[in-house]
């Protein structure tokens, strides 16, 4: 796959949506994606979601939603278009969507994850926290902790949906479920790790770390 040069690329359009219900985004990212053409720019949408269960094409009925704790109630459920299985999106998590022409960038699948896997470890980086990539388990951890997850789809050469990483947010739901599909996995969250920064403040340093693996 050849790469146009990162100099001839437009510049890459960041979106600040706030806070922002699942599925008109998700919808929103279809309708993009099913619309452009060679002249687009490639876009970073960022944005936090109202408590919300998503479910990716591989995701089975084992590890949705059970019994085991009192979560908050009427967590809606809704099924997605992406690569994975089930997580948990919720306020205080920071959610960074790629929608990005991969054939003008040269980038395949697996290039992409370790791209946004590089982002998020950088960010923790600078706030002293070593994380790391697992090659069974698309994700970012701290130790066996997961603090970030990733999702993709791929439609005529391009992606959408992205990442999300839990900043300051309720982690309660995440143990009604198997996250990403593994029973018992753990997460975690910058606060829980030390870190007391705004979600807006990290929202700007991922988004730089984003951008600079793009123009790498």
């Amino acid at each position: 796959m050849t790469a146009t040069p990162a100099t001839l690329l437009p510049a890459v359009e960041i979106r600040h949506l706030g806070r922002a219900e699942y599925e008109p985004v998700w919808r929103a990212m279809q309708e993009f994606t099913a619309q452009r053409d060679a002249a687009t720019s490639d876009e970073i949408w960022l944005t936090e979601h109202p408590p919300v269960y998503t479910l990716g094409v591989a995701a089975r009925a084992e590890h949705l939603p059970r019994g085991r704790i009192n979560v908050t109630p009427n967590i809606p459920i809704v099924k997605t278009d992406r690569g994975g299985q089930i997580t948990y999106h919720g306020p205080g998590q920071l959610v960074a969507y790629l929608l990005l022409d991969l054939r003008r960038r040269g980038l395949s699948v697996r290039p992409l994850v370790t791209l946004m896997e590089s982002a998020v470890i950088g960010l923790l980086a600078d706030y002293g926290i070593a994380a790391q990539a697992r090659s069974d388990a698309p994700g970012v951890y701290v130790g066996n902790v997961k603090i970030a997850a990733l999702g993709l789809r791929i439609r005529r050469g391009c992606c959408y949906h992205g990442l999300a990483l839990n900043v300051d947010m309720d982690l309660q739901p995440f143990a009604a479920i198997d996250p990403c599909g593994y029973p018992g996995l753990a997460v975690t969250q910058l606060r829980d790790l030390g870190v007391s920064d705004s979600i807006a403040a990290v929202n700007e340093r991922l988004t730089q770390y984003l951008l600079g693996q793009l123009n790498s």
